[in-house]
């Protein structure tokens, strides 16, 4: 099942895709948005309404919405045909990863110092500002960085190496500097002075990691970037092992940020020796084992602090991103346990549905973006039995 699944989403030239930002796109999304940002009280009912639109009444019919492609979808369905073909070496993988990254070379994020990725799509996240479709993020980038990486390794593609490189250089000049001492380094989202996001100086972190084996002139200065970065993010650990989504800002803490920080450490820490590592890594998944998963569906939920009100009760991307840890931790019993009940709670023949709505009802069906293509990628990693 799990690898008729990958074919039937990833054997395919054109990933367009819904998506549940699809209603925040439109001109209406973006205004009520902003309004929202500006003043919750005015913004509450007008994108409560266009929320409840979205999931009740425009959620099969997508009517005034436009399917389209997101580079992290390609860059993770090429990292997962990576994963089946290094088990059983058909072609049909590699040729079609092949296809992916090839996509990912001809739409990156132009006028920028390297090559670099964003959202595709225009982006707000304040009353007065909105993130333009070309900007790329440090979120968004590694995903690719990844997937160029993995795909060299096993081709020994030497054109990929010139784009490889250039992130280090995206990294380097387009990433701002929002503070920094002799022990911290804390990086910016964007390619603005934007704001402070934990888990997004956790990816940067990592590719920094992943620079060290193309760039080995480079070594010591990068090894210090690293340091200096993993040092911010255990100062703002909070004592029960969670992490604040924006530190400084006391915002909300999530599921699948939370595990986005962890895993950039444990991934980071096969790379460059971080200290007391296995240590931080345990704090954090205790408090996502015991503060996220519900007995009751053997599922994990979206918030232990919440700052909005969701009409969400259980999302694929938090249980998709819990299972893809649980892989690199090893902790065989949640990744059988939460596989199955993500087969049997998001899964209906070959459909896969992004949300379990407060009802209980299944929602967003077949959304790559968010979530289906990470749950696949973590099914890739699945050992057969």
């Amino acid at each position: 099942m799990n690898q008729l699944l990958i074919e039937k989403y990833l054997l395919r030239d054109d990933l367009s895709t819904s998506d549940p930002y699809d209603i925040w796109k439109t001109n209406l999304g973006i205004k009520i948005k902003k309004l929202y940002y500006g003043n919750k009280y005015l913004g509450l009912v007008p994108a409560g309404i266009l929320t409840i639109y979205d999931l009740y009444i425009n959620n099969n019919l997508r009517l005034g919405y436009q399917k389209q492609e997101y580079p992290i979808v390609r860059a993770q369905s090429a990292l997962a045909l990576l994963n089946i073909y290094k088990k059983d070496k058909n072609n049909i993988y590699l040729e079609y990863a092949k296809k992916h990254i090839d996509w990912l070379l001809e739409n990156y994020s132009k006028a920028y110092s390297g090559y670099c990725w964003g959202l595709n799509f225009d982006w707000v996240y304040s009353s007065c500002k909105v993130y333009d479709s070309n900007i790329p993020f440090s979120t968004h980038t590694p995903y690719p960085l990844e997937a160029l990486i993995e795909y060299y390794k096993i081709t020994k593609d030497k054109k990929l190496l010139e784009p490889i490189r250039s992130i280090f250089l995206f990294l380097e000049k387009d990433i701002k500097v929002m503070q920094e001492t002799d022990e911290f380094l804390i990086l910016s989202y964007g390619v603005e002075k934007d704001r402070v996001v934990t888990n997004a100086n956790s990816y940067l972190m990592y590719m920094y990691s992943l620079m060290l084996d193309y760039l080995p002139d480079k070594k010591v200065y990068i090894k210090n970037k690293i340091t200096k970065i993993y040092n911010f993010l255990i100062s703002v650990q909070n004592r029960d092992g969670s992490w604040i989504y924006q530190p400084y800002d006391n915002s909300f803490i999530d599921c699948f940020h939370s595990a986005f920080v962890l895993k950039n450490i444990y991934k980071t820490n096969k790379i460059v020796e971080l200290s007391n590592a296995n240590k931080i890594i345990e704090y954090g998944y205790i408090y996502i084992l015991d503060n996220f998963f519900d007995q009751k569906y053997n599922l994990f939920k979206r918030f232990s602090k919440s700052n909005k009100l969701s009409l969400v009760k259980f999302d694929l991307y938090d249980n998709a991103e819990i299972l893809n840890l649980a892989l690199l931790l090893n902790d065989s019993n949640t990744v059988t346990l939460l596989n199955k009940s993500i087969q049997d709670n998001f899964i209906k023949g070959s459909d896969i549905f992004s949300i379990i709505e407060l009802f209980g009802k299944q929602k967003n069906k077949n959304h790559l973006r968010w979530a289906i293509i990470p749950y696949l990628y973590g099914l890739s990693n699945i050992k057969d039995k």
